[in-house]
């Protein structure tokens, strides 16, 4: 079982005071579009801010999808022991309120990494409403504990209400707050450090990680390929995160001599870093 849980209700109790203070003096406590640093990631910014920001992106005539969709499609239809209730809610909710999720196949992708290494203790630089922990829990199995971190405190009690109902949430620890603050106030290594954060702070997340992973483990992180911008170093979108901090990222990775990396174009392409 995750240790210290207890702080997950602190953390929200407090965040929720914060919240009612703002409230009762009139004013609004403004949602963190990052999941860390000063917000929240990409793939839990609130639905007024993520709807008009991804029919800009789909209208982008720049778009490219790095695997064609009828072979992702076909690759999905392969996948369809992994269907269950909470996780077709999950997704349905996602779909609904345009709420940025890795998908099915990243997901399953993301189960087989950590079931491959035996990873048991892992660290999530962003969760959202927990829909990569909970292919993360699955890999980790009874006694395993995976790190979440999200800035708000809603994700936590949509998290606790899908992971409950899978028997998974025991082996969830849910923070409410900054990733990079959790993270430097966790001891130990981990497994696999997923990264799913701010796109502009992908290259300091890289930084702060890869000193924490033990030899053999996995750093992943998810959106490098960046719909194809990668390769249009010249592109800017400041609505949608840095393009530059990406390519330097991947760049960071592939001349480390400590790693070996290789990327996997699923969904947005996901790489994953092994440390030698």
């Amino acid at each position: 079982m995750c240790s210290d849980r207890s702080k997950v209700k602190e953390t929200l109790i407090n965040s929720s005071a914060n919240e009612m203070k703002h409230e009762a003096h009139g004013t609004q406590q403004p949602r963190h579009i990052d999941k860390i640093g000063e917000g929240a990631s990409a793939a839990q910014r609130s639905d007024s801010l993520v709807q008009p920001i991804n029919q800009r992106f789909l209208n982008n005539p720049n778009r490219i999808t790095p695997v064609d969709p009828a072979i992702e499609a076909y690759m999905r239809d392969l996948a369809k022991r992994t269907d269950h209730p909470v996780l077709a809610e999950m997704e349905a909710f996602a779909q609904a309120h345009q709420f940025p999720i890795v998908n099915r196949l990243a997901g399953i992708f993301l189960e087989t990494q950590a079931k491959m290494i035996g990873a048991k203790r892992v660290f999530e630089f962003g969760s959202g409403y927990g829909y990569s922990a909970y292919w993360f829990a699955r890999a980790v199995g009874e006694g395993g504990c995976v790190v979440c971190c999200d800035s708000d405190a809603r994700n936590l009690e949509r998290a606790q209400r899908y992971l409950s109902q899978t028997n998974l949430w025991e082996r969830v620890q849910f923070n409410v707050g900054m990733a990079q603050a959790v993270f430097a106030q966790t001891d130990g290594l981990f497994d696999i450090c997923y990264n799913d954060a701010d796109k502009g702070d992908y290259p300091q997340i890289w930084l702060m990680a890869k000193q924490r992973i033990r030899p053999g483990g996995l750093y992943i992180a998810d959106n490098v390929l960046w719909q194809g911008r990668v390769t249009m170093p010249a592109y800017h979108d400041s609505a949608m995160g840095s393009t530059a901090a990406i390519v330097e990222h991947n760049r960071l990775i592939f001349n480390d001599p400590e790693f070996d990396a290789f990327i996997n174009p699923t969904r947005d392409g996901l790489v994953v870093a092994r440390r030698k």
